[in-house]
């Protein structure tokens, strides 16, 4: 479904279901990280809303699942089997020398110890791993060659198997990761990957950088006339508050935490918390999309910025920002959805929009 008034015209802002797995990163430049156990919407432009499947989708209608898959004792597969090639300037290559490949719990064999920072629980991750079925040996993601964006740990959609993994690492570690049916794909199996209820999933991986997921830096006062923010956490839309007055004719760009990370350069694919409102004189503005909306867990967006991929007061606002900064927006019509507003939000074409944005990331 389109969700209504979101500044990513024509996309639809669905995030993830549970038990769902995106296909996304078998293209390059899609978003979020490895497998999740849900599905994943849009972002921001074409690419990131491609092909999903969900698991009930991709099981054989004759299967029965009969519980998770447990592995005779026996059959567990060492680490030691598998085997890691890292030619220069390719993505490594893992090969099995045990086939199937198979545990009956996360199993994590370190290869190099990070020495960067530690990966929280409610951190933004970026993490990249070949990834290949246990059973058959057939790659199935490869985020050394095609980049994908952050994760966010709390995603109660992530694969158990890969949190699990990476939580409590130091940014830079390199390990290879053994993950059970229960922590991956379950009973189910993925049957559009080939993956089956029995098949365990082998990566080699290495974490490439840590952050929060929400703005951060140093506090500013809000500027006088603008709307009086109130931040609820990652996974509740923010409070947003008009002043008793007219709203602006033209737009306001005021930031509320300046951050230190990067700056946001046109055509960067930015990572992002936000939430939106109908200017109200005087009232708390009607919420009409946000990444804190139930079912979307505080996940962020992403979208590219800078090339008319979003509305035009977000192209505005945000090229030139820095990671970590916690934005506010007033968005006159003229750079919001214009004249014809957004029947789908509940936006006239007289009405000035409201965001905070948090920039978590760029790409």
């Amino acid at each position: 479904m389109v969700a209504p008034g979101h500044p990513f015209p024509s996309v639809s802002m669905r995030f993830f279901d549970v038990r769902r797995f995106p296909l996304r990163l078998l293209a390059a430049g899609t978003l979020p990280v490895l497998f999740l156990a849900g599905c994943g919407s849009s972002s921001s432009n074409a690419s990131s809303a491609s092909k999903t499947a969900t698991k009930s989708a991709t099981t054989s209608a004759s299967a029965t699942p009969t519980g998770p898959y447990t592995v005779p004792a026996a059959d567990v597969s060492p680490m030691s089997a598998i085997q890691v090639t890292t030619p220069s300037g390719e993505s490594p290559t893992v090969k099995l020398g045990k086939k199937p490949f198979q545990v009956n719990q996360t199993t994590t064999d370190v290869k190099t110890q990070g020495s960067g920072a530690v990966v929280a629980a409610d951190n933004l991750v970026s993490v990249s791993y070949v990834a290949v079925d246990g059973a058959s040996g057939k790659t199935l993601a490869d985020t050394f060659a095609n980049t994908a964006g952050p994760m966010y740990l709390k995603d109660p959609t992530q694969l158990p198997g890969l949190v699990k993994s990476i939580s409590g690492k130091k940014v830079g570690t390199v390990e290879t990761v053994a993950i059970p049916p229960a922590d991956a794909f379950g009973d189910e199996g993925n049957t559009q990957l080939g993956v089956t209820r029995k098949d365990t999933i082998v990566l080699y991986l290495k974490i490439n950088s840590t952050s929060p997921n929400l703005a951060h830096g140093t506090a500013v006062a809000p500027q006088k006339g603008l709307p009086t923010v109130k931040w609820n956490g990652v996974d509740k839309p923010a409070t947003i508050t008009m002043p008793n007055s007219a709203a602006p004719k033209k737009l306001e760009v005021a930031n509320l935490i300046n951050g230190d990370g990067a700056t946001v350069k046109k055509g960067q694919t930015l990572y992002a918390l936000y939430t939106g409102v109908i200017w109200a004189n005087g009232k708390a503005g009607k919420v009409f999309d946000s990444t804190g909306n139930t079912g979307r867990y505080g996940v962020p967006a992403s979208f590219v910025i800078g090339k008319g991929q979003v509305i035009p007061g977000w192209d505005k606002a945000l090229v030139g920002k820095k990671v970590g900064d916690r934005v506010e927006i007033v968005i006159p019509p003229a750079d919001g959805y214009g004249s014809k507003g957004n029947a789908q939000g509940g936006i006239k074409g007289t009405d000035t929009l409201v965001f905070v944005v948090d920039i978590v990331a760029v790409g």
